[in-house]
């Protein structure tokens, strides 16, 4: 008996490449575009490794637990690292980053996540990237909670290494990602005996044998499943039209803050400005036990008790992809309010009101 979901024909070398033109079409960039077999820390990883190596200083930027997971591998590869962290509740300035730069010209690896998902703010990366321009520094951007929730520019902003992944507002699986890569990036890759090479982490392996070899020939069976998923993506993203995705997580962010805060309940990041549209944070006390209740009430709210520390003081309502929508923030806030033993009504409203 056949399968449409596992009896398919091999993925054609020219299939792959349509769709990784259909990701440089989304990024609007004219750089490489190299698709990943793998969840993004696959091709985050391989920037860094590729990247980074003794005697080269890197500059991590830390708004949230990714940015440590960059520093723990910058410095694996050799590389001497300076970390600018700030209050995971705020974002980093192009400023900060300009006079940490200045405080140390060796500095030539800069790593940045635009969105965190997980602690729900996000990074101006254009004024960000002017200040790493004029440097002159290798500029890698961590876009996988931004890409589709938010404007997202790679080759006006100067970012050499953009990575995506298709799990968040893009409405698709976690195991395929993806990496712009700029011609100052594939220079700086080939002058490192460090990086990867014959390795699932190599991206010199790919330009070699696959961009370099005219597209001809995929490097490995790439996953079928995974890639049709992001192809589909990039269809209905393309259906709703390019302004769509992001005013729909626009939307979402502003009508969540609005309902918690008819509940009483405070943002975890204080300025919009510099909250992220693809999660909203809340600052809840015995936030674990809060989520528990709200999960107990409605399972399929899209909510999360906060990671690690924060645990215990932040709840995240995680409203990306198919839950940015008026019916999974109704959803999280009814939960909420249920968790709180609220009346449910005026976060509703306010909430409506918002969206509109």
């Amino acid at each position: 008996m056949t399968h449409p979901l596992l009896d398919l024909p091999p993925l054609t070398p020219e299939r792959f490449a349509t769709i990784e033109r259909g990701v440089a079409a989304l990024l609007g960039t004219r750089q490489d575009v190299v698709i990943t077999q793998g969840e993004a820390l696959l091709p985050l990883e391989g920037c860094i490794r590729s990247g980074a190596r003794p005697g080269s200083t890197a500059l991590n930027i830390v708004t949230g637990p990714y940015g440590t997971t960059f520093g723990n591998w910058l410095r694996d590869a050799g590389a001497e690292v300076v970390d600018l962290a700030v209050p995971f509740d705020t974002a980093v300035t192009g400023e900060q980053v300009a006079r940490a730069l200045a405080a140390h010209p060796e500095i030539d690896f800069v790593s940045l996540v635009h969105a965190e998902a997980a602690t729900g703010n996000t990074n101006p990366v254009a004024e960000i990237g002017e200040a790493v321009r004029a440097h002159g520094a290798l500029f890698m951007l961590d876009a996988v909670a931004s890409v589709g929730a938010e404007p997202l520019l790679p080759d006006a902003w100067g970012v050499d290494l953009c990575v995506i992944g298709a799990q968040k507002a893009m409405g698709g699986p976690a195991g395929v990602s993806a990496v712009s890569v700029s011609q100052r990036a594939w220079d700086r890759f080939a002058q490192n005996p460090a990086a990867p090479r014959r390795s699932y982490l190599s991206l010199l392996d790919w330009k070699e044998r696959w961009i370099d070899g005219g597209r001809k020939a995929l490097l490995h069976a790439p996953a079928q499943l995974e890639m049709l998923a992001l192809e589909a993506c990039l269809d209905r993203i393309s259906a709703e039209g390019p302004d769509g995705v992001p005013a729909r997580h626009g939307a979402a962010a502003r009508a969540t803050r609005a309902g918690a805060a008819a509940l009483g309940i405070a943002p975890w990041v204080a300025d919009p400005a510099q909250a992220a549209p693809v999660a909203t944070t809340l600052r809840v006390p015995e936030a674990s036990l809060v989520v528990a209740k709200a999960l107990s009430a409605d399972p399929a709210a899209p909510l999360a008790a906060g990671g690690g520390a924060l645990a215990q003081e932040m709840v995240r309502v995680n409203h990306y992809g198919p839950a940015a929508s008026p019916e999974a923030v109704a959803a999280a806030l009814g939960a909420l309010a249920s968790a709180l033993s609220a009346d449910p009504a005026p976060a509703l409203a306010a909430a409506t009101a918002a969206w509109r």
